[in-house]
């Protein structure tokens, strides 16, 4: 099989607070992204989101340009402080129409929006107020969840609630590399990841109830990926195990977060490494984070790989002296895109969609006017090729979101770092087709065969 299964999804993504700028525009309120940007030494070379790539007055060429590269799917997220400024309360009209016309421009260009409901730019009245600390952010993010089903759910069906909660946790709470760049004591942390699950059930209920077409509901998790140094068995069992069953002080086990949901428990292994540091949870706690999803979303760059050990336990295995590597210091290890969805599919038994999964390389503009990313094509082809023989194999999976669509605000980065199939010049705003567009192009075309 070249192809990939029939009605498979080929897309690309972006997120809210990357692309758009207009910071001050349209009543959008303060995030807590913005305040980072404005705190000194916080973003490389002092950059902001404010500008960003200028989607908020460019999004009809962007959506153009989505059309000639011919992507059936585009995922962004809504910010949720054009919808409501403070985070909660009074609804605003212009925020709500920027995505109503985005909406309807994808649609018409014959492009599915896939809306994702969070993606990191937190309402900083709301972390004021306490942020997902408080134990009302889950009904927040749950109103929040129904004001955008009421406003977009007459044509949008496919929806995310949450974008890698590891990261806005665990790089927002623990280590403070993120936004809103907190060091937290890891029992605050657990409490954070908890209401975060909350939150997310109470969005789902609210799709649920709300939305005007049937809804088809995930969330783009993000984790640490292990892949086997053999297919031998004893080693693949050591790389299932390290993938879910080992935990360490931090927040990037998979099981973590999608065992509650998928589940109904947490995992033993996480109730007595944390002990005391757990939450405290209730029956209906669970009952309101275990809402059934309809697909479950991925978002994977790389992995690690370890070895059956003594006993048969993980022993992890360094990677080889001089290892391929992306601009972010990622490994280049196109596994990852067969063993996670594999381990993934084999315990939850939820069509998987990679939500995101690309490289940042060295981009730039070359003589000839073009731009010219063969790494990114090499990159994008090895991974492709894992993918497909993980469905080969009988993973269920019906969709793949390139990251990004364009360069954009990389975080604490700032834009250092380029993810895009479309070069963004910043100071012009001027978009080019990378070499990498046209070959996705050609990709989609196939279904897939096109990466031989």
């Amino acid at each position: 099989m070249n192809e990939f299964p029939v009605g498979f999804v080929w897309g690309a993504g972006a997120a809210s607070y990357q692309v758009e700028g207009g910071a001050y525009e349209g009543g959008r309120g303060t995030t807590v992204w913005d305040v980072m940007c404005w705190t000194p030494g916080k973003i490389w070379d002092g950059h902001t989101g404010e500008v960003g790539c200028d989607h908020y007055h460019r999004w009809r060429e962007d959506v153009q340009i989505m059309k000639q590269i011919g992507l059936q799917a585009y995922r962004f997220s809504i910010a949720w402080t054009r919808i409501l400024p403070s985070g909660q309360g009074k609804t605003n009209a212009e925020g709500i129409g920027f995505y109503d016309r985005l909406v309807d421009a994808l649609l018409e260009a014959g492009i599915e929006p896939w809306v994702t409901l969070f993606h990191w730019d937190y309402p900083y009245e709301l972390f004021c107020k306490g942020g997902w600390l408080s134990p009302d952010s889950p009904k927040w993010f749950g109103d929040y969840a129904a004001v955008v089903a009421d406003a977009l759910s007459d044509r949008v069906t496919k929806w995310m609630t949450l974008n890698e909660p590891p990261c806005f946790i665990g790089l927002g709470l623990q280590s403070g590399d993120h936004a809103p760049g907190l060091k937290l004591g890891f029992s605050e942390v657990l409490r954070a990841a908890h209401n975060t699950l909350l939150g997310h059930g109470l969005a789902v209920q609210a799709l649920r109830e709300r939305c005007k077409k049937k809804p088809m509901i995930g969330m783009a998790m993000c984790g640490r990926v292990t892949a086997p140094v053999s297919e031998d068995r004893a080693d693949v069992e050591a790389a299932r195990s390290n993938m879910f069953d080992e935990f360490g002080w931090d927040v990037w086990n998979y099981a973590l977060w999608t065992d509650p949901i998928f589940f109904g428990r947490y995992h033993e292994n996480a109730i007595r490494l944390y002990g005391n540091a757990m939450p405290r949870v209730t029956d209906n706690d669970m009952k309101i984070i275990a809402q059934p999803l309809d697909f479950y979303g991925m978002n994977i760059y790389s992995c690690g790989f370890v070895k059956a050990g003594k006993s048969g336990r993980p022993e992890h295995v360094a990677l080889p002296v001089g290892y391929g590597m992306t601009t972010m210091e990622w490994p280049v290890t196109p596994e990852a895109l067969y063993w996670g969805p594999r381990f993934a599919w084999e315990r939850y038994r939820k069509p998987i969609v990679i939500t995101e999964n690309g490289m940042s390389n060295t981009d730039w503009i070359a003589l000839d006017g073009g731009v010219h990313d063969p790494q990114r094509i090499d990159f994008l082809t090895r991974y492709l090729k894992e993918y497909r023989r993980a469905i080969e194999g009988g993973v269920q999976a019906i969709g793949y979101f390139q990251w990004s669509i364009m360069d954009n605000f990389e975080w604490a980065h700032g834009y250092k770092r380029r993810f895009g199939l479309v070069y963004v010049d910043y100071p012009s705003g001027r978009r080019i087709l990378k070499d990498s567009a046209r070959w996705y192009r050609d990709v989609i075309r196939s279904n897939g065969a096109g990466i031989g």
